[in-house]
């Protein structure tokens, strides 16, 4: 069975974002091949734990994300990249963390005028900790969370055929 992991980083917790990422899950998981439900973490229910030396929430999540096939990241637009909140957790990773997953970035920004860079980091970041990362990535507008089915399919056709083939090599 694939382990499929969507990890949300959005500054609040069951934000618009984690709504969009788990309609792309659904999306990446049907045309992947995927038929386990995915894992969600959301990166702002571990709160102050982030920020602590140890903590058992924290452990488990970071437990949960390295062992993933398949792991969707989704952020927010913070500052011209990804939150901060996702670079305080994937930092507890160890070096190639993510090496043994594919990752699918989902980049939530202010105007898509300005998104490709963000997008970039991502990948960058999630490529870094020895991911396989998806292209293209997904790219949402903000107005686009709340109904995002449009933009998840049109991206899921042109993304499926190399996630189909990354998650076969990868399980």
């Amino acid at each position: 069975m694939t382990r499929f992991t969507v990890l949300v980083a959005a500054p609040q917790a069951r934000s618009s974002v984690r709504a969009a990422a788990l309609r792309a899950a659904s999306e990446v998981a049907t045309r992947a091949g995927v038929d386990s439900r995915p894992d969600v973490i959301d990166v702002a229910e571990l709160g102050a734990d982030l920020l602590a030396e140890s903590s058992a929430a924290v452990d488990d999540a970071l437990e949960r994300v390295g062992r993933s096939d398949v792991l969707l990241v989704a952020s927010p637009q913070a500052h011209g990249t990804y939150t901060g909140l996702l670079k305080v957790f994937l930092d507890r990773l160890p070096e190639l963390g993510l090496g043994h997953t594919v990752a699918v970035p989902l980049a939530v920004v202010e105007d898509l005028r300005n998104s490709r860079g963000m997008e970039e980091d991502l990948r960058i970041l999630l490529a870094d900790l020895g991911a396989w990362v998806a292209e293209p990535g997904l790219i949402l507008a903000e107005e686009e969370t709340d109904r995002p089915d449009s933009v998840v399919r049109a991206w899921a056709d042109v993304a499926a055929p190399g996630l189909r083939q990354a998650v076969s090599v990868a399980v």
